[in-house]
């Protein structure tokens, strides 16, 4: 293939300056910093122990638009250059030998480093000294402000990192490239009245002037993007592992309550991955910190987990949205992406199929068999689904999604341990996690564990389950009815139901007493509900369980008088995703009925995203008649959930209500216009979408152009390149 003259001079640079870097072997870290959320800034400083293999003439480490203020190699001040993506320090470096380097710097991260509910007025924006990242305070307005700082945001305000994906290097002077593994020491500096956490254990923590200096000790190395730190108001409850491994189950304060059905089964998780894998926790403690607005689900930062805050439930709501897979998955990831890391993309399989396929085991531990395989099958639909449309991936592929990577790769272990044997799988793991603890890993240095340990050649599998895009849904299939009786006669009534049109109920009456699985009648229920008779559905809805009687209610779509009576009890059921549903299809179907309807649900909040009370304000904005005199609250009440401080889940289903019942009013439209920018892609893009169809009307678009000069440079210039000025 021929290259042009600069394409090959640029992969002549990769080249050169991947030959320079493996000529380092990097140790240790030392790292101070001091994040400022009024300026969204870090000042930090870093101290790197290395070691040249060989001869070389530089070093260099992956730093995005800092600014550094020292460079000092071995004591001296040394020459360097600064691209704005890597620093470069020039020197000549001998091999064998050992060497310092520290780095003083400043940034101003535009992603790893995330800001969540603060709030500042401009008075106290004006008291820094100074502008940017270069801002300095004095030591008695320091000590104000902090105290300011913590008072003016109720301690609500968060700080937290998310390196994967988002590039540490960002924040911190370090390495883009997982291969390089060092031992980082972590010390945060920041106002007094917060808690603050890092990977490692805290060593200690030193208060001076309204400053807070919390430093954490690693014993082991790890790569650059699990390196975390959190701020935030925070409690703490601890247990340990049945092994002593210490657990700390972070919470805000106002989630006292919550900690239990947060965190439930945790103990129970841990000491079975540690069992399961066969090779102890490899970490010295374990944390889990929940935080507003976070990116994903969850992040397995060496031992300290950061998680969603939307997983901090109530025993109910715990029915319909808990941790516990979560939980169990980035746990898992302690072991398989920490201890052991992929050394590229295309063996990302080695990551999250693995943490996948052994929270499910967990969950097979908790809540059984039966709900184990159909999880399995639920997985084994999407997978086949999505690769019947055509866009089926290999787990090989680099560029392969979520779907792929998590299901699949679950799927294919799955498929390995019942190809090789549960005890030769478990010894293949065990030899696997050892062998390359603490070191980077490929696909073919795992399946050759499973060889060794099986004797088994296993080009096939990896042909049909690794590098085959298609997912092989009969296999999957085959797999699922022969291990669970429940999915098999799952399929056999789906059959007999499709063969005989009209029928349904007189096949599900004729064994529905047999059934023992409540996942079995609720998919059957999902499927055929719209069709039963009133009768049927009353005696369900009086005889079955919570999650039949939630499939009931998302499964018709519309409420037969004669069981009004018995639908009207579900909205004091024991769960919020029931009480939700049943809300509105009574207050659809039965309008005379709706003042009831709302006077019974008046209090109940649901969800972490508010999802009962929210809805419950839109109908009672558009219910007529309806409290007349509250209207006004209510609708403030609504508005106020699209502010900045409330969880973008929040300030969705708020959005999504006010524009269904067409009460956008100004401060709404500044706080959609806010949200286009929010770091959460999926929140900005839905938001960003709601604005653009908004302004599609041009009175609307009128009243977007007046609200722009009150807007501030950031959402001004969004708004200019979306109008395409």
């Amino acid at each position: 293939m021929k290259l042009s003259v600069a394409l090959f001079f640029l992969l002549l640079c990769q080249v050169v300056l991947s030959q320079i870097q493996d000529k380092i072997d990097f140790i240790s870290a030392k790292v101070t910093v001091q994040p400022n959320p009024l300026s969204k800034s870090i000042k930090g400083t870093v101290t790197y122990d290395f070691v040249a293999l060989r001869d070389t003439e530089s070093v260099f480490l992956d730093a995005i638009d800092m600014e550094f203020s020292n460079v000092i190699l071995d004591s001296k001040k040394v020459k360097y250059s600064n691209d704005g993506k890597r620093i470069t320090i020039k020197k000549r470096l001998k091999k064998g030998r050992a060497y310092t380097l520290l780095l003083d710097y400043t940034s101003q991260p535009r992603q790893t480093v995330y800001y969540s509910r603060w709030q500042f007025p401009d008075s106290l924006m004006q008291k820094r000294e100074g502008t940017g990242s270069k801002a300095i305070y004095s030591k008695l307005q320091q000590y104000m402000d902090s105290r300011m700082l913590y008072l003016l945001n109720k301690g609500e305000g968060q700080i937290w990192t998310q390196g994967q994906g988002k590039y540490t290097s960002h924040w911190l002077p370090s390495f883009d490239d997982m291969t390089e593994k060092v031992e980082f020491d972590l010390s945060i500096i920041f106002n007094s009245g917060y808690e603050v956490f890092a990977n490692g254990i805290l060593k200690d923590k030193i208060t001076k002037g309204g400053q807070t200096t919390w430093h954490f000790d690693m014993k082991n190395p790890m790569s650059s993007y699990l390196v975390a730190f959190v701020v935030g108001n925070f409690k703490q409850k601890t247990v340990k592992s049945s092994s002593g491994v210490e657990i700390g189950l972070y919470f805000e304060p106002k989630d006292s309550l919550k900690v239990e059905p947060t965190y439930r089964y945790t103990k129970q998780v841990f000491d079975f991955l540690e069992k399961e894998i066969g090779v102890p926790y490899p970490w010295q403690n374990y944390k889990q910190i929940p935080v507003q607005d976070f990116l994903y689900a969850g992040m397995e930062n060496t031992g300290a987990t950061v998680f969603s805050n939307t997983f901090v439930v109530d025993s109910v709501g715990f029915v319909d949205k808990n941790y516990v897979n979560v939980n169990a998955h980035e746990m898992a990831h302690q072991w398989f992406g920490n201890l052991v890391t992929e050394q590229s993309g295309e063996h990302h399989w080695l990551h999250e199929g693995f943490a996948t396929f052994y929270a499910y085991l967990a969950e097979k531990e908790i809540f059984g068999s039966d709900y184990f395989y159909w999880r399995l099958w639920e997985t084994a639909n999407a997978l086949s689904n999505f690769s019947g449309e055509g866009n089926g991936e290999a787990l090989t592929n680099a560029s392969a999604g979520s779907l792929t990577f998590y299901e699949k790769g679950a799927w294919a272990l799955l498929m390995l341990k019942q190809r090789v044997g549960g005890e030769a799988f478990k010894e293949g793991i065990k030899n696997y996690l050892t062998k390359f603890a603490y070191k980077n890993v490929t696909i073919a240095d795992f399946m050759w564990e499973m060889e060794k340990a099986s004797g088994m050649k296993l080009k096939d599998f990896e042909e049909q389950w690794l590098q085959e895009s298609e997912f092989p849904m009969e296999i999957a299939k085959n797999y699922l009815m022969e291990n669970n009786a429940s999915i098999k006669r799952f399929y056999g009534m789906k059959n007999q139901i499709e063969n005989r049109p009209g029928a349904a109920e007189e096949i599900l009456k004729a064994e529905w007493e047999g059934f023992k699985s409540i996942a079995l009648k609720k998919q059957l229920l999902l499927e055929y509900a719209g069709g039963l008779s009133p009768s049927f559905l009353q005696k369900l809805l009086k005889e079955e369980g919570l999650k039949v009687r939630q499939a009931i209610v998302l499964g018709t779509e519309s409420i037969p008088l004669e069981i009004k009576t018995d639908f009207e009890t579900l909205l004091k059921d024991q769960s919020y995703t029931t009480i939700e549903s049943a809300l509105f299809r009574l207050w659809t179907d039965f309008p005379d009925q709706r003042k009831h309807y709302l006077d019974v649900t008046k209090d109940i909040t649901g969800l972490p995203n508010k999802n009962v009370h929210m809805l419950w304000l839109a109908l009672a904005l558009v219910t007529p008649d309806y409290e007349n005199n509250m209207k006004s609250k209510y609708f403030e009440e609504l508005n106020g959930y699209t502010g900045i401080e409330h969880h973008f889940e929040v300030r969705l289903l708020a959005f999504q209500y006010l524009r269904s019942i067409g009460a956008f009013n100004d401060q709404t439209l500044k706080n959609l216009i806010a949200a286009c920018n929010h770091h959460v892609w999926h929140f900005k893009k839905s938001s960003r979408k709601m604005l653009k169809d908004f302004m599609k009307a041009k009175e609307n678009l009128a009243r977007v152009e007046a609200i722009y000069p009150t807007l501030n440079l950031e959402q001004q210039q969004y708004l200019d390149k979306t109008l395409g000025r």
